[in-house]
């Protein structure tokens, strides 16, 4: 019996903002690791989410990143994002567009969440930041107490 091979696609995308605020590297990087899995593995229908579960493979990718330093687990982990995306194992999943509001912000290197300062200003803040604490072990003079 003969199987049907994947036909080869071309895949257009359009951003309309600066190309510097997305990585075509990562994007191709997982084009070319779902490519490899397809035929390793088979189709992500047939292991998601019944066999295999997204969700805590993309945890384990984020915690070899953060042991390593591996990007290629970067990638891994969104590809695990896009395949929950497409076969989800939550009960409750949904797409509804939100805004800032209901966003849970973005943690800065200080430890801080915040929802919608823009980046310069939070680079200034823990700048700030880093400098009080600084001055905290220091007398006027700069010499430490």
């Amino acid at each position: 019996m003969k199987q049907d091979l994947p036909v080869p696609t071309g895949i257009d995308l359009e951003m309309i903002g600066p190309t510097s605020e997305c990585s075509l590297q990562f994007l191709q990087g997982m084009l070319n690791r779902m490519t490899v899995s397809y035929y390793k593995y088979g189709p992500i229908a047939e292991g998601y989410p019944g066999r295999v579960d997204a969700i805590g493979s993309l945890q384990l990718r984020l915690e070899r990143y953060a042991e390593t330093g591996n990007t290629e687990f970067l990638i891994d982990a969104a590809n695990f994002a896009m395949i929950e995306f497409m076969h989800p194992r939550h009960e409750d999943a949904h797409f509804e567009a939100t805004d800032s509001a209901d966003s849970p912000g973005r943690l800065t290197n200080t430890g801080r969440v915040v929802k919608s300062e823009k980046n310069n200003r939070l680079m200034m803040v823990s700048d700030r930041a880093r400098l009080d604490r600084n001055d905290l072990g220091s007398d006027q003079h700069g010499t430490s107490n």
